[in-house]
């Protein structure tokens, strides 16, 4: 599976970790991260994300954003084509970084675009993405959890036990 991480989602185990969603967001965008690590999930991005970070003024959050992005086994170099498709999405109501962090995700084919903005979120939900789908980073490890209890139950159903 591919995933786009947005630099909300990236950022998000540095927010108020007080207020329960924030949280478990970044819970799950620690998973994410986990899990491209491991090999198990391909980590997505642009040009876009290493951008912002940049303007970030905490030297720590810069780092671990840049860590992050280090990972990435792709990073979509923006052309006309996505920068058409963001000026689509920016006339829908998203904002311009927010619109070419989707537009990248999209026409790199990325299965999920994770973001944790709510407004982008909505408007991401409402666009046209092809197969990118926009999920919060807790839905989307809620999904791969399933994925694998699913793919565990249908090994351990198709084994036959063995007769002593």
């Amino acid at each position: 599976m591919t995933v786009y991480l947005d630099t909300c989602s990236i950022q998000r185990p540095f927010d108020d970790q007080s207020q329960l969603r924030v949280a478990m967001e970044s819970e799950a965008v620690l998973r994410v991260i986990q899990l491209v690590e491991q090999g198990d999930l391909d980590l997505f991005t642009s040009e876009t994300p290493r951008i912002e970070p940049g303007q970030n003024p905490h030297s720590r959050r810069r780092r671990f954003a840049f860590g992050v992005l280090a990972l990435a086994t792709r990073v979509v170099e923006t052309d006309s084509q996505i920068e058409s498709r963001a000026r689509q999405y920016g006339d829908m109501g998203l904002r311009p970084f927010d619109a070419l962090h989707l537009s990248s995700a999209v026409e790199a084919e990325a299965d999920v675009f994770c973001t944790t903005d709510d407004r982008l979120l909505r408007r991401g939900s409402e666009t046209e993405t092809e197969r990118t789908r926009v999920p919060t980073p807790v839905t989307l490890i809620k999904e791969i959890e399933s994925r694998t209890l699913r793919l565990n139950h249908l090994t351990s159903s198709t084994t036959k036990p063995s007769s002593c």
